[in-house]
């Protein structure tokens, strides 16, 4: 008979350290999208908004990391470098053009990191949920990051839809 290596039986512990590791690799796949979109846009409306999107979002993953501090989950560097990694390999898709940056390059990094932005939401409504009152984080303040992620996704679909109008049309 084979151990059941799954999850399904795993402690409520073990498996909000998985849950928040999923999430931090997923943050840093955001991270590195968000940085590279703002690079590409410097200069550009697009750019203006984005500078302060991305700072938004590190400052988000800072949040992260110190609930995950004050928890005692210690960050799975395997999962934050393979979401980097992700992000890298993301960029070898063809959009338009064999080299350099596209209307349409920007439209999937915005559709991407509006994706991204709805699961950091989702993570913050299910943190409430369960952690609204452990003490261990008091003064992370789990309302204002998940209003602050539904903020930055009401930009970027600002910014999606002008980016779809200029690729598509």
């Amino acid at each position: 008979m084979t151990p059941d290596i799954s999850l399904r039986n795993a402690d409520v512990s073990t498996r909000l350290a998985t849950y928040l590791n999923d999430h931090l690799g997923g943050s840093a796949t955001g991270r590195e999208l968000g940085r590279r979109a703002l690079k590409s846009n410097r200069g550009n409306e697009y750019g203006v908004v984005l500078e302060d999107v991305v700072r938004q979002i590190e400052e988000d993953v800072e949040s992260l990391l110190e609930l995950m501090r004050r928890l005692e989950v210690k960050p799975d560097r395997v999962k934050e470098a393979l979401g980097w990694a992700g992000e890298k390999v993301g960029r070898l898709k063809l959009n338009g053009q064999l080299l350099g940056y596209s209307p349409l390059s920007r439209l999937i990094e915005l559709e991407a990191l509006m994706l991204g932005v709805s699961g950091k939401l989702a993570l913050w409504q299910a943190l409430r949920a369960v952690l609204a009152d452990d003490p261990r984080i008091d003064g992370i303040d789990l309302e204002h990051l998940a209003e602050r992620a539904k903020e930055q996704r009401r930009v970027l679909e600002g910014l999606r839809r002008r980016a779809a109008i200029e690729a598509l049309t």
